[in-house]
């Protein structure tokens, strides 16, 4: 009874300390969603060069995509021309960190790992994309002259193009009209919120259990042994899953155990951007070589980025700035303790009034389209709906697509497509067409 206590006490102040940050996280990440759309985002990733990568970097750091979000979505980018060596930038950057892991890193880590963190995420994404650049040739594709002239046949003609909506060219694309701040605050606190929750949980859950079950010096037999912890913690890393802002926590008791400030590093580092699912869907899609390179760049940052920050930066001084304090922890409060609490509060309301929602509406957008229903499977959160849903209305005569993860349906509107083309698109962004 004293261990469960203990428990639920410990999980319950990490949540105090990391909720108010997570919030606001939520609120710019919702922001940069309405703001910055991903229109905006797809003309920088086109050319093999060092710009592309560059830009595919800077792009990818801010974005709240864990790694099931962003393979889709840098698939997509690849799909739609983006190069190689942008796409691969983008992939190795973007689930290293975000705009909401960056404001949870310095409630829980302090301002230097909340520096530390994207600083890496971009350097590693640039040398990722400059690296495939060099060792993957991409083979030049043929342009017609004539590939963006378009004839408006009603213009010309002064006739409509179709006599009746058989074709389905009369029926326009379903547009948001909200106003921005509202679908701003449904990204941020529905969608993006419930696509973290579940290993945000997690992260809380095996957090407290760390704290309570290792004694406080367990790690300290690991002290001095340098590159030898940084690769105990990067194999264990590697093929495990857990969102950037899933491992702050648990980096934050490492850290208080006893783990050198470079391991924990890296274990913000791998944990987030390498999995076994997003290797597969990767070595698939772009191939071996981009595989290997994306692959080394991870662990090989993580190493060399692990041994600086041990050689660099005392331990001492980062265990000094880290906000999770044993005891009162009142010499070290950033914020009252009645946002802390209210900030604790709304989060467990939007994590569970949330999930309801989010099952009744999908079920009410399924009911009410009407079209061919087909089963996709692998799409795991919004981003994957939404990578699915614009990359299928980017084919001639569909009009609208609803998709919902939870159920694996996707609802298709529209007249003279091709099934075949619409299971290559599905299987091409690394799900998979149940026939």
């Amino acid at each position: 009874m004293e261990y469960i206590q203990k428990y639920l006490a410990e999980l319950w102040f990490l949540l105090l300390e990391m909720a108010p940050w997570l919030l606001l996280g939520l609120v710019f990440a919702g922001l940069l969603k309405v703001y910055f759309p991903q229109k905006h985002i797809d003309k920088y990733l086109g050319k093999s060069n060092f710009k592309s990568a560059l830009n595919a970097s800077l792009l990818g750091i801010p974005m709240p995509l864990c790694s099931c979000g962003v393979i889709p979505t840098g698939i997509s980018f690849f799909k739609n021309g983006a190069s190689k060596g942008a796409t691969n930038s983008f992939l190795i950057s973007t689930p290293q960190t975000g705009v909401d892991s960056i404001f949870a890193t310095y409630s829980m880590l302090g301002w230097p790992f909340a520096l530390l963190r994207p600083f890496v995420a971009f350097v590693t994404g640039v040398l990722g994309g400059v690296f495939t650049n060099i060792f993957v040739k991409e083979a030049p594709k043929p342009a017609s002259p004539f590939a963006s002239f378009k004839l408006d046949v009603a213009t010309v003609a002064g006739t409509e193009s179709c006599e009746d909506d058989s074709c389905g060219c009369h029926t326009p694309k379903a547009d948001d009209t909200r106003h921005s701040l509202v679908r701003a605050a449904d990204y941020a606190f529905v969608e993006l919120l419930q696509d973290i929750a579940k290993w945000l949980v997690i992260g809380f859950l095996a957090a407290a259990l760390i704290s309570v079950v290792l004694p406080d010096d367990f790690f300290s037999r690991f002290q001095g042994l340098g590159l030898l912890e940084i690769l105990v913690v990067l194999l264990a890393s590697v093929p495990i899953y857990i969102c950037a802002t899933g491992s702050i926590p648990i980096a934050a008791v490492l850290l208080m155990k006893g783990v050198s400030p470079g391991a924990a590093l890296v274990f913000l580092m791998a944990g987030p951007a390498t999995n076994v699912a997003t290797m597969t869907v990767l070595g698939k899609t772009m191939g071996r070589k981009s595989l290997t390179i994306y692959l080394a760049t991870i662990i090989g940052g993580a190493i060399v980025f692990g041994l600086l920050t041990n050689y660099f930066i005392p331990a001492d001084f980062i265990l000094s700035k880290i906000m999770h304090i044993h005891g009162d922890g009142s010499e070290h409060e950033m914020l009252p303790k009645w946002m802390g609490l209210g900030s604790a509060i709304l989060l467990i309301g939007l994590i569970v009034g949330g999930y309801f929602w989010q099952i009744v509406r999908k079920k009410q957008r399924m009911t009410r389209s009407k079209g061919i229903s087909i089963q996709v499977e692998g799409m795991t959160c919004s981003h994957c709906e939404a990578n699915v849903k614009r990359n299928l209305e980017a084919i001639k005569g569909i009009t609208m697509v609803v998709a919902n993860n939870q159920t694996n349906e996707v609802k298709i509107t529209g007249s003279g497509y091709k099934m075949e083309k619409v299971k290559e698109t599905v299987n091409g962004l690394g799900y998979k067409f149940v026939e």
